[in-house]
């Protein structure tokens, strides 16, 4: 038996995870944070019956105690950051879902680690803004780093049984998002509503932006260059609109093994939670005959200028990660909220990373604070505080 805990259970990572849990015999849910869906929250409770539960928004915390009082819970109720990290420190859990998105999940996977608890990471800022830190606590823990996404999850299962040595090209899919093949000039036109409607995905309002500005690829690059070790020169990025090969590796014989399946995230998610074993399908079957066809292209680096403001970002190294994703965390909010137009969060992004170049040695308490002042930034420039 598996004892899980999922940070940010509420959201689409955290929700398709319970859905793997009810088909699971194995994996026990004991501590589970929700942000402010309280109604959620007494769903999980009503089902799982955890040892420990959390919450993150202030204004609902009153309403959680009323809540588990009602219910007659008698697991334990924490609140805010220190919530999250106890969720994610608990004794007995073995694996730490992290599924909130942005980077108020850093500090419970720090946490998490330095627990000896192995992490299924669908955070994809951990290792954006602190890929170097947190990888290297994995190492002196003795950690697994699992990952959820279905792309860093195809390759991780493509590589098993291969030495990193054997490695030449890592290839990771993207599906374009909704304006592949446009134009810089249709980048102009796009609304809100236009730019939340994904064609393969069902995905947060923050990751269905940054697919379809590509910057959600980027981020997954950054990630994968830490997750295996290649540099950034050996990550290729191929537009493959059906999202059925999640991603590739390329060995050094030229053969490249590839992970299909369908566009499902549940497979992934199961994947990492019984890993190193499989287990009974949860996904749907692909059937390739009805497919037929699959397809591949080069991403259009010049109008999705995020994607390769990643690679900058990335090779530059240090806190330049950290800068290019809180720039674009409050780009993307600013977006949501009608205060830039699309085509202006890469500019936003841009800048932010020309302004704060050299800020040092990386460190944690160096990401936190680069965190805080290019947000603040980032708001000034648009009058947001």
């Amino acid at each position: 038996m598996k004892n899980i805990a999922i940070i940010g259970a509420s959201g689409s990572i955290g929700t398709q995870t319970l859905e793997v849990l009810r088909s699971e015999n194995e994996l026990l849910l004991t501590g589970v944070s929700v942000h402010s869906n309280l109604e959620k929250l007494k769903e999980i409770i009503m089902e799982f019956n955890p040892r420990a539960v959390a919450v993150t928004d202030e204004r609902k915390y009153k309403e959680a105690i009323e809540l588990t009082q009602a219910l007659r819970f008698e697991g334990e109720l924490s609140f805010g950051t220190e919530g999250l990290i106890r969720i994610a420190t608990l004794p007995e859990v073995d694996t730490v879902v992290t599924s909130l998105v942005g980077m108020v999940g850093l500090k419970p996977t720090v946490e998490a680690i330095k627990a000896g608890k192995n992490i299924a990471l669908a955070n994809k800022e951990t290792l954006v803004a602190a890929g170097e830190i947190v990888m290297q606590l994995a190492r002196e823990h003795q950690v697994k780093i699992l990952p959820v996404d279905s792309e860093h999850s195809a390759i991780f299962q493509s590589l098993q049984g291969s030495s990193k040595e054997e490695v030449s090209k890592i290839i990771l899919t993207a599906s374009g998002g909704p304006f592949r093949g446009k134009d810089r000039s249709f980048l102009q036109t796009v609304t809100k509503e236009m730019a939340l409607k994904h064609p393969n995905w069902v995905m947060g309002a923050k990751i269905t932006i940054d697919s379809s500005t590509m910057m959600n690829k980027g981020l997954e690059v950054i990630e994968a260059r830490w997750l295996f070790d290649v540099n950034y020169d050996n990550i290729e990025v191929y537009v493959h609109p059906e999202s059925i090969v999640h991603s590739m590796v390329q060995f050094c014989d030229n053969s490249v093994i590839a992970q299909l399946g369908a566009p499902d995230m549940r497979l992934p998610i199961q994947y990492a939670l019984n890993y190193p074993n499989r287990h009974e399908a949860v996904a749907d079957e692909l059937n390739l005959l009805e497919i037929q066809s699959l397809h591949f292209m080069s991403p259009d680096k010049e109008t999705f200028r995020a994607l390769e403001l990643a690679y900058i970002a990335g090779r530059r190294g240090g806190l330049q990660t950290a800068v290019m994703n809180s720039a674009n965390e409050e780009a993307v909010e600013l977006f949501l909220k009608d205060k830039i137009r699309y085509f202006e969060i890469a500019e936003v992004v841009e800048e932010a990373m020309e302004r704060y170049r050299n800020l040092g040695e990386i460190s944690l308490d160096k990401v936190l604070e680069t965190d805080i002042e290019v947000r603040e930034y980032v708001r000034r420039k648009f009058k947001e505080v």
